[in-house]
């Protein structure tokens, strides 16, 4: 009798626990339509900015890095809580906060209180790396939102600097689960976007060996030594707008813009070998950067009956 206790038990957690997982078809019940209606929203946004689709990547990064997947970037500050918007790696940088929430106004206008903020960020990510040539991937939902936002977390070394050293950035990825493949893959994110020049203006300054003359007097002319620290410059100088491998030609070249950049390629890097291989084969540059992404998405998610599905994306319900 105890032993059948215990296996009724056992099935009833296998059962509640498969309920919380992922999945891709999370919602095809209880609103089939949400993710060709965040797509729709997403498409429109990035067709009026191009560079919108780097900043929804990059959300997505900021999100899932402090706390796990569980759109606490989006809350905005309270008297009695701090927004992770205010920690210094995202302080007028991050960006496509507006865009999240017109999805998500989008998507509650078909199925009030059922997708979450955390959803509509991860799936903005992947639609925004298609619209630009990377590649599509299936994302696993049925997250739920945060109660809180955590900007100490934010302004502790879980996003990573523009100065990070390999090993720091190899042992943050760890840290979150993640591998050295998974931390070039999704470098390679800066393929689009652009940079701040008091994010690199030193690199271009401090004589260093690990940078191309002819690429740093290029930037120069965007970022004088003295001033102009909110310039910004492109990631990638050749095909800024376009989800390609052209990132690591430029980490071979000395080309690559962040110091956090370079540090991938060059001296004997035990990511060089990665960085040669995507750079030859975007194919699987492509793949791996789907799969990193998938996995990422995966980070500390709150599922089941834990946070909420909030009616707005910038507070707690």
């Amino acid at each position: 009798m105890a032993f059948f206790k215990i296996l009724v038990l056992l099935l009833l957690n296998f059962s509640c626990f498969r309920q919380a997982q992922l999945s891709p078809t999370f919602y095809d019940q209880s609103c089939s339509n949400a993710l060709s209606t965040i797509r729709s929203s997403i498409r429109t946004a990035i067709s009026r900015e191009r560079r919108m689709a780097a900043s929804l990547i990059r959300l997505h990064f900021h999100d899932c890095f402090v706390n796990g997947c569980d759109a606490s970037v989006m809350l905005v500050a309270t008297p009695t809580m701090e927004s992770e918007r205010d920690a210094v790696p995202n302080f007028q940088s991050a960006r496509g906060f507006e865009v999240i929430d017109q999805a998500k106004s989008a998507v509650e206008r078909v199925c009030p209180g059922v997708v979450s903020c955390a959803d509509i960020i991860a799936v903005a990510a992947r639609d925004a790396s298609e619209y630009v040539g990377g590649p599509r991937y299936e994302v696993k939902v049925g997250r739920r939102d945060s109660t809180a936002a955590f900007r100490a977390i934010a302004d502790s070394g879980d996003l990573p600097s523009f100065r990070a050293s390999l090993d720091e950035l190899s042992d943050l990825f760890l840290r979150k689960g993640l591998n050295t493949r998974d931390l070039v893959a999704l470098s390679g994110a800066h393929t689009l976007g652009q940079a701040q020049c008091v994010t690199f203006k030193e690199r271009l300054y401090d004589n260093s060996s690990d940078i191309d003359a002819g690429f740093s007097s290029t930037r120069k002319r965007r970022c004088p030594v003295n001033g102009g620290d909110t310039n910004l410059a492109p990631l990638d100088q050749v095909t800024p707008n376009s989800f390609d491998n052209n990132y690591y030609r430029n980490l071979m070249q000395k080309k690559g813009l962040l110091a956090s950049d370079q540090v991938l390629f060059g001296a004997g890097a035990s990511t060089d070998s990665i960085v040669s291989e995507y750079s030859r084969n975007p194919s699987r540059f492509a793949s791996d950067f789907a799969a990193a992404m998938i996995k990422m998405g995966d980070i500390q998610t709150l599922t089941g009956s834990a946070g909420q599905i909030r009616r707005i994306c910038t507070a707690v319900n």
